[in-house]
Formats: C-alpha cells, sequence, structure tokens
C-alpha cells in the first residue's frame, strides 16, 4: 500500500516545518501537493480546486519557501483577493505559517481610513494581501509602490470577476513590472477567466483537483420542498430547536434584503444565537460577526453569497441554503463552508416551486440526485406570502398610469423667440470683422482697397 504523501517530502525549510508542527499539520491537501513545485518554480500557474481544499496553503507555502530576507520597503509578493473577510483570513493564515520567518504582512480593504493604511505601508513590507479597489488606491497615490512585485496571487478570481473588478484588475496589471510570477487560484473556470489567463499569462501550467460540479464526498446533502418564505421560517425555526444537532449553522439566503428579514426574525426566538452578515454591514460588524460565529458566541449565522467564498470556519456542522442559488457553483461554494479538513458536513437545500429549474441546473452539475426528505407534519404550512411572492395586480382603468403603447409625443407649446436662435459659431468675429472691415487675409492690408476700386 502506497504510504500518503507528508509536508517533509516537500522540501520545505525549518521554519516552515516549526509552524506546520504546531499548527498540527502532517499530510498536505492535493491541490497543496501538486501546486508546490510548480509554484516554486517560478512559472505561471492556474490552479483549479474546490473550497474548503487548503488553496491559501497552496500557494504561502512555496512563496515563503522562496521568500528571502530583505530591508527593502517596497512589497515583492502581492495577493488579490475579493472581499475584506477573505483579506483578513489569508493575512492570519500567512501569519501562522510565517511564525518563525521575518516577514512582514500587510492586509488593506476598503471600508476603513485609507491613511491609516498609508502610514502602515510606508513603515516597509513584503507581502501585501489587498482587494482590488484599495490596492489601486494606495498605488495611485504613490505610497504604495508596486515596481519590486515578483510574485502576483489572485485567489478566488470567478468571484472577483463575478464582483465586477475585471476592469480594476486590468489597471493592476498596466502598473505591475512586466517580470513576474502570475498565479491564480479558483473554483471554477469560466470563459471570463478563461480569457484574462489567455490575455495576462504566459504558458501557465494549470493544476486542476476536481471539477467544479464534483460534490465533496464527506458532506451529505438533502433537500425539502417548501411553498414559501414563512414555511421556510417555521421549517427552520423547527430545525434549530434542536440545537445539539444543529449547533454551527451557516444560512444562506439570496440577497441582502432577504438575510436582514430572516435576521430579524430569528432573532425573536433565538436572541442570543443569530448573527448576520452582508455587504451592507460595517467592516467592523462584519468582522465581530465572524469572530462570534466562530468562536461559538453565536451558533446561527445568516450571510449572503458573496460571503460565502473564503470562509474558513471551523466545524461548522450545518450548511442550510434557505434560498436555492440561481447559478448552480454557488452551490458547491455555499456547502464547502461544511466539511471541510476532512470533517463531516451536512447541507440542506430548501426548494419552492419557483426554484425547481435552480435545483435541476445544481442536480445536472453534481450529476447527482440530491435525496428529498418528507415535510415534518408538526411544521405549520403558512398562507402568508411575502412582497416578492405576491403575484403582481395589473390595474386596467388607472388614469395615473400609462400603457407601454403610449408614446410620448413632442412638446405642444412653440420656442421663444430666443430659443429660436442658431449658433453659427464665431458671430461675434464675423460682426467685428464686418465692422471695421477687418482684411480676411492676414497681412494683406491692400484687400479693403481692392474691394471698394470693384
Amino acid at each position: 500500500m502506497e504510504q500518503p504523501v507528508t509536508f517533509q517530502d516537500l522540501k520545505l525549510n525549518t521554519p516552515l516545518y516549526n509552524a506546520l508542527d504546531d499548527l498540527g499539520f502532517i499530510n498536505p491537501t492535493p491541490i497543496q501537493e501538486q501546486a508546490f513545485n510548480i509554484v516554486a518554480s517560478g512559472k505561471d500557474v492556474v490552479g483549479i480546486a474546490q473550497t474548503g481544499t487548503g488553496k491559501t496553503f497552496a500557494y504561502m507555502l512555496p512563496i515563503l519557501r522562496n521568500l528571502k530576507f530583505s530591508k527593502q520597503d517596497n512589497p515583492r509578493v502581492l495577493i488579490l483577493v475579493p472581499t475584506r473577510e477573505l483579506v483578513v483570513q489569508v493575512v492570519e493564515e500567512a501569519e501562522k505559517l510565517a511564525k518563525y520567518i521575518n516577514v512582514r504582512i500587510l492586509g488593506v480593504y476598503g471600508g476603513v481610513n485609507i491613511n491609516t493604511q498609508k502610514q502602515a505601508v510606508a513603515q516597509g513590507l513584503d507581502i501585501i494581501v489587498a482587494t482590488p479597489g484599495r490596492l489601486y488606491d494606495l498605488a495611485v497615490s504613490r505610497v504604495l509602490q508596486l515596481k519590486s512585485i515578483q510574485k502576483l496571487v489572485i485567489d478566488e478570481v470567478d468571484v472577483m470577476l463575478d464582483l465586477g473588478f475585471r476592469h480594476q484588475l486590468i489597471n493592476i496589471f498596466d502598473i505591475l513590472p512586466e517580470r513576474r510570477q502570475n498565479i491564480m487560484f479558483s473554483a471554477t473556470m469560466t470563459e471570463d477567466v478563461d480569457n484574462l489567463i489567455t490575455d495576462f499569462f504566459i504558458a501557465p501550467q494549470r493544476v486542476s483537483i476536481a471539477v467544479s460540479g464534483t460534490p465533496l464526498g464527506n458532506i451529505s446533502q438533502t433537500k425539502y420542498s417548501v411553498p414559501n418564505f414563512y414555511t421556510k421560517l417555521n421549517l427552520l425555526v423547527h430545525l434549530l430547536k434542536d440545537s445539539e444537532t444543529y449547533h454551527k449553522v451557516l444560512v444562506f439566503v439570496a440577497y441582502k434584503k432577504m438575510a436582514d428579514r430572516l435576521f430579524e426574525a430569528l432573532e425573536e426566538r433565538f436572541r442570543d444565537d443569530v448573527c448576520v452578515i452582508h455587504s451592507n454591514k460595517t467592516q467592523n460588524y462584519r468582522l465581530r460577526s465572524i469572530e462570534q460565529f466562530q468562536e461559538g458566541e453565536h451558533r446561527i449565522l445568516v450571510a449572503t453569497d458573496v460571503m460565502a467564498r473564503g470562509l474558513d470556519i471551523d466545524n461548522i456542522s450545518h450548511v442550510i441554503n434557505f434560498d436555492t442559488p440561481i447559478y448552480p457553483e454557488n452551490y458547491m461554494h455555499r456547502i464547502g463552508r461544511t466539511g471541510r479538513a476532512e470533517r463531516k458536513g451536512k447541507a440542506l437545500l430548501f426548494h419552492t416551486e419557483k426554484e425547481n429549474e435552480a435545483v435541476e441546473r445544481i442536480e445536472s452539475l453534481m450529476n447527482m440526485h440530491i435525496p428529498e426528505i418528507p415535510f415534518p407534519k408538526d411544521v405549520t404550512i403558512s398562507t402568508e406570502l411575502i412582497e416578492e411572492e405576491r403575484p403582481q395586480i395589473k390595474e386596467r382603468n388607472n388614469p395615473l398610469k400609462r400603457n407601454h403603447d403610449e408614446e410620448v409625443g413632442p412638446a405642444f407649446h412653440e420656442k421663444k423667440d430666443k430659443n429660436k436662435k442658431v449658433n453659427l459659431g464665431g458671430s461675434y468675429k464675423r460682426e467685428i470683422a464686418k465692422k471695421y472691415k477687418k482684411p480676411k487675409t492676414r497681412g494683406d492690408k491692400n484687400y479693403n482697397k481692392r474691394k471698394k476700386r470693384k
């Protein structure tokens, strides 16, 4: 029987081995094992691996292994991530690995005072982890010099493109040194991602560990057919009452308004047990919610899809999809929050009749059928509908509403005389020339005399 690969086989250095020993890590994940030598070689790399497979360590280990000590102020490694939470998380992971290495790491992101970050940058650093917007602001201000960047890492690049960061990424590429190593990690290979690779990468080596739709084997998946929001809420409350089984639950919803609505409803029943996170919350609020959920102060976290990626929170017992995601890849990223580090996890999917098509797309992507659980008899089925679920009432004879086929006609009044004037351009010069009879040709003093003779 073949022996499993250990970190000792990766030819790391003593400081990294000591850090890994402190963390209790012995065996690298497949992406860490396969990406190490390619990243260490200095070639451009594209890594495709599911969320929760240890991508952060996959690029940090070889980078830290080869990063020599330097006193220079300008950073040599740039890591771009899509969200503020990921900046904080990547910095924490990097600092764990660099515990016994003299390396300066800084994370910067929007939503906080840029002057404080400018002061931190001015003190000198080796590795900068940033969101694209704030990095570009710092670079344009000339406080952050990118001329020494040797390695560019773009993590969760598909999310970055989904969030509309393509133009900012291209602007950043333009101000980076041409001679650099490009390292990109993504959970899915989309057309946008492929175009980015074609435009900016030089003969990249590809490392693909799993197809994006392959379900994680250690996550059991089930689904419930539920008619509407309030019935979903009743079912969720029914499940969450079992606090021993559902001891750390991540609940995903479709959008921010839904997140606030569900949070308020759950807070009435589980006041000290629930918190919420989405992009409209302040940075401190978001970080505090994650920390309280991580530490076990709250056992229920309500989140939107933007927060699904890269959140590395230990021991999540259940991921509940309160809303079925439109894009099947998002379902994979959501359920990837549980069952991490080879632990067992459970994923539940609530779907209405309108969401059946989305469920079919998810099952088609995974090439498997999610087992359906009968709806519990002791859960009340509500007939009340929220605003988005109510049928739209069309008012036929409302005089204040214009029909779509009624075109807006031209203005009924005549223009005033002053508005009828046509701007011929240069009228002042023409009037002056007419009055003083200035020659048309510069320097031709006899022009007017010749005109008089005629």
